[in-house]
């Protein structure tokens, strides 16, 4: 027999909060289910293990409606479309992460002006994004 919980408990059990839950089931991310006559929705142990991938998934920066072909793919065991998803998930880790390189290079160049500056010609920093150099 499965163990059968409240949101509430789903919720701790998930390390998420009632709201949380209340999204994923609006976004379709989740089932909501059916309310008994007892008045209290039930949930099962495979709904903490859903959450959980759901969280997981968002910490790698997957979207929403990523995590649903993901959850989709997960239930037919697909894994080539997987790897794809993922894959194309890295290269937009990647593009993004060679603009922060980027934008790094440029404000390491503003703060070395600013130490080489005397403060008599105004504030380099301020100066460069002016002329956007």
């Amino acid at each position: 027999m499965t163990e059968k919980m409240t949101i509430s408990r789903l919720a701790g059990a998930a390390g998420v909060n009632v709201e949380t839950i209340r999204f994923y089931q609006r976004s379709g991310l989740i089932v909501e289910p059916a309310r008994p006559y007892t008045g209290y929705r039930t949930y099962e142990i495979e709904d903490v293990r859903r959450i959980r991938f759901i969280k997981r998934a968002q910490l790698l920066g997957f979207t929403l409606d990523e995590i649903k072909n993901l959850l989709a793919l997960e239930g037919s065991r697909a894994c080539a479309d997987t790897r794809d998803l993922a894959a194309r998930k890295l290269a937009m880790v990647e593009a993004k992460l060679a603009d922060l390189h980027i934008i790094q290079s440029a404000l390491v160049d503003m703060l070395e002006r600013c130490n080489t500056g005397d403060g008599t010609a105004g504030c380099p920093i301020i100066q460069a994004l002016i002329e956007g150099v």
